[in-house]
Order: structure tokens, then sequence, then C-alpha cells
């Protein structure tokens, strides 16, 4: 099956952050990311790189406060362009997995793109920050792509020592995961599914 360039662009305002996000499955991994935490930007950047995904990015949230719905509604809204941009499935692969070793760290993620939410974290931080980032909000940032993307995602930690380096790993290990995932497979007539729908 030929690709098409599959792309979406989710723009969403509450009282707590402003977000617009456009996505591109079939890129190049391009990626254009500003959320004002630093390094959650670079680990969105590894994401799309790696998974040859183009996102361009802007987040405006209530930092003064801490970076809990900055970093949970990016996810909410990613999750959402996952969704759209996939439209009815058709022909993709539907499930994809990477082992990914980061120096000390080593990071599996799985991914079904079922369209049924569920959501499985096996990892402790040693650090509770990471430049501007509060280790807990990963899990978070996960769970909330998760749920709103309508996906399976098991994410677990083997080792590592540095949370630098463990988290990057997670985020690079879920953009070559869910790109192996929404990739095309010419076996597959309609979707992947003894259902019929996902």
């Amino acid at each position: 099956m030929e690709k098409t360039v599959r792309t979406a662009n989710i723009k969403r305002k509450t009282a707590e952050t402003d977000i617009d996000l456009t996505l591109a499955l079939d890129g190049t991994g391009a990626g254009k990311v500003r959320t004002g935490i630093g390094f959650f930007d670079h680990m969105l950047a590894g994401f799309a790189k790696h998974g040859f995904f183009d996102l361009t990015l802007r987040v405006d949230g209530d930092l003064e406060v801490d970076g809990h719905h900055t970093v949970e509604d990016t996810g909410i809204v990613l999750g959402q362009a996952i969704r759209e941009a996939l439209g009815d499935k058709a022909g993709i692969r539907r499930y994809g997995s990477f082992i990914l070793p980061m120096d000390d760290a080593l990071c599996l993620c799985a991914v079904d793109l079922c369209g049924r939410p569920y959501f499985v974290f096996d990892c402790d931080f040693p650090a509770e920050r990471v430049g501007g980032l509060e280790t807990e909000l990963v899990r978070e940032f996960f769970y909330a792509v998760s749920y709103s993307a309508g996906m399976n995602l098991h994410i677990k930690m083997f080792h590592g020592d540095n949370t630098h380096h463990m988290i990057e790993a997670m985020f690079k290990a879920f953009g070559k995961a869910l790109d192996m995932a929404v990739d095309f497979d010419e076996r597959v007539a309609g979707v992947l599914s003894t259902k019929g729908a996902l």
C-alpha cells in the first residue's frame, strides 16, 4: 500500500494551557517544539526525530504554578493528533515495539493501536527533576497520550542509573515503536483485526 501523508492539527485552550500542535506521521523527523520546559522540548524533539514524525508544537502553560498542566495537556493533545492522523487505520501494522539503549539505560516500549486505552509504566527514576522537568510528570505525559490516542502503551525500564538517560531512552523508544505501529504493511487488507475494526 502506498503511503499517504497523514497529518493532524489540534488546538486546545483552557484556563491552564494554550496548545497548538501539528503532527505528520509520514515525516522526516523535523521537530519544532516550544513548551517552556527545556528538557521536555528536548525529549519531544527526540521522539519526532527517531520516529520520523514532523512535529510542530507551541504550548503556553501556567508554569508559574508548576509543569503539571503543560506536560499532561501536551500528552492529551499529542494523543488526539495521533488518533486523528491515523484515520481509519486501514493497512497499518497496528503493533510496534522497541528496546532502546541509552548508555546505562535500557528501555522497552510496546504499542498497540487497538482503539482501547491501557497503560503500564514500570520505572522508578533516581532523581526528582531533570532540568525544569519534574520526573513524576513523565508518567503523566505517557498516560495522557495513551488514553487520548486510544492505544495500549507499555513502558518498562530494565535498568538505568542516570535519570536523563532513562527518560531520553523512553521518549526515543516510544518514537521507534509508534513509527513501527503506524507503518503500512501491504499484506494487511482493511484493518489488522478479526473484528474488522480498530
